[in-house]
């Protein structure tokens, strides 16, 4: 009995997360219908379930950064704005989107990749790869 509210509680749990998930979503639009993708897609990193391992929320989540990066066309502007705490999520997102095979994807996380590189050195992808714990 108790296992099945224990499964009760991390549902709700899920929803919650799913919800706040979508919340974020329409923030993300109207920022970018305002002409601030990197705004976008500060909003998207942030709260990101890093350690959540359900694969619903964190898709859910990818499509939200996808959006707001997919949106950046001023890479070196954006790392002017974007907050060195960003880096290491934003390479792990990278590598997602890298995962995808989907051409346009590729090459903007290719793009960021090498900028981020320059900005963040190698510690950053090494940080990426070596967190098995905060999976994206």
């Amino acid at each position: 009995m108790a296992s099945s509210a224990a499964y009760h509680e991390t549902d709700e749990n899920l929803e919650a997360l799913i919800s706040r998930i979508e919340q974020k979503s329409r923030k993300i639009e109207t920022l970018l219908k305002q002409s601030k993708p990197v705004e976008a897609l500060k909003t998207a990193l942030e709260g990101s379930p890093l350690k959540n391992r359900d694969e619903r929320c964190k898709s859910a989540n990818w499509i939200v950064v996808h959006r707001a990066m997919m949106a950046i066309r001023d890479i070196d502007g954006m790392f002017n704005s974007l907050d060195p705490e960003y880096y290491d999520i934003l390479m792990k997102y990278l590598y997602r989107g890298l995962s995808t095979g989907d051409r346009p994807t590729c090459d903007q996380c290719l793009k960021i990749h090498e900028k981020l590189t320059e900005k963040a050195g190698l510690g950053c992808i090494l940080r990426s790869l070596a967190d098995t714990v905060n999976t994206v």
